[in-house]
């Protein structure tokens, strides 16, 4: 048992380090190509990969659809890698050079986003404790993304289109990550694999629609020459061996438990962004700060809050 839930640990550890590396990285990435454009190449090899790991793991069975809900895994691909893909690293590019760090804080919110989606969802009112640390852990964003001047919000709110496209591929993210329960006999590689490679068929549909429109140009070859580090990581480190590895760790500790390691995604990315010269500013520090800690006490009030609720069943 230790050692199983030490495994847990590991994997999530895994996970988020993995993804809070990710977008200091983009940083430099998104000068050379576009957010279209990447997000098919990260999520199109970490499809391959992932489909000939379910094929290896499953056998034929494992690709098989027939009879399942083909169209709910096509939504639910399409909102990840084309929610999540596009609008996150489109924001990330409008944002600049501090995109990195804005974005990182943003995907430290999904817990909390994952609360309040499980709520219009499934009908589940969540608890007064934790729709006030919803509030807190936006007020630490909003202290990020204004950088402590928060009557500029109201001034020039056309200058947060950036933050509102990342919340929202956020939120996509977390419609994923909720649809998963609608497929409770797949495993984990096998969600994964099969909305990806059914979601990548939206990514490449969209992304040939930018293209011949002229709305995005095509990148040169020098450029596609540049990103093939990023490709690698991205695709190889944080999609296949990230997303699995947080599907195994939270199978192991639950999702209740899980959560809490998203507080690693914007202090890695700090860290690497310090490293690269990019240092955060005190309201980006105290920001980040109350955001983790509203994700922390609501993870403790929920640890709390469910044994209770045993308890009181089995009366």
């Amino acid at each position: 048992m230790k050692n199983s839930y030490s495994a847990g640990v590991f994997c999530c550890l895994i996970a988020t380090l993995s993804w809070g590396a990710t977008f200091p990285m983009m940083t430099s990435a998104l000068r050379h190509l576009d957010p279209y454009t990447f997000t098919t190449l990260r999520y199109g090899f970490a499809a391959i990969a992932l489909v000939t790991a379910l094929r290896l793991r499953e056998g034929k069975e494992g690709l098989n659809l027939k009879g399942e809900r083909a169209g709910l895994a096509w939504l639910l691909g399409s909102a990840a890698f084309v929610g999540f893909g596009f609008f996150v690293f489109l924001g990330q590019q409008m944002a600049g050079e501090n995109g990195a760090l804005t974005t990182s804080i943003m995907m430290a919110t999904m817990p909390m986003l994952g609360i309040l989606v499980n709520g219009v969802l499934r009908k589940i009112v969540p608890p007064a404790v934790s729709i006030g640390l919803i509030m807190m852990s936006f007020f630490g964003v909003m202290t990020v993304i204004t950088k402590g001047h928060y009557a500029s919000l109201f001034d020039s709110p056309s200058s947060y289109k950036a933050n509102a496209l990342i919340i929202f591929g956020a939120l996509c993210w977390v419609f994923y990550t909720v649809g998963a329960s609608c497929f409770p006999t797949w495993s984990p590689l096998k969600y994964t694999a099969l909305t990806s490679v059914l979601g990548m068929s939206s990514v490449l549909v969209l992304n040939a629609l930018l293209y011949i429109t002229g709305l995005v140009a095509v990148p040169a070859v020098s450029d596609f020459v540049y990103v093939i580090p990023h490709v690698f990581y991205t695709a190889f480190v944080a999609s296949f061996i990230g997303i699995l590895c947080w599907n195994i760790g939270n199978k192991i500790l639950t999702p209740l438990n899980g959560v809490l390691f998203m507080d690693i995604v914007p202090i890695t990315a700090f860290s690497i962004s310090a490293l690269t010269g990019i240092k955060p500013g005190t309201p980006e520090i105290a920001g980040a700060c109350i955001t983790g800690f509203a994700l922390i006490l609501n993870n403790l009030y929920l640890r709390y809050r469910t044994p209770k609720r045993v308890v009181f069943r089995t009366q």
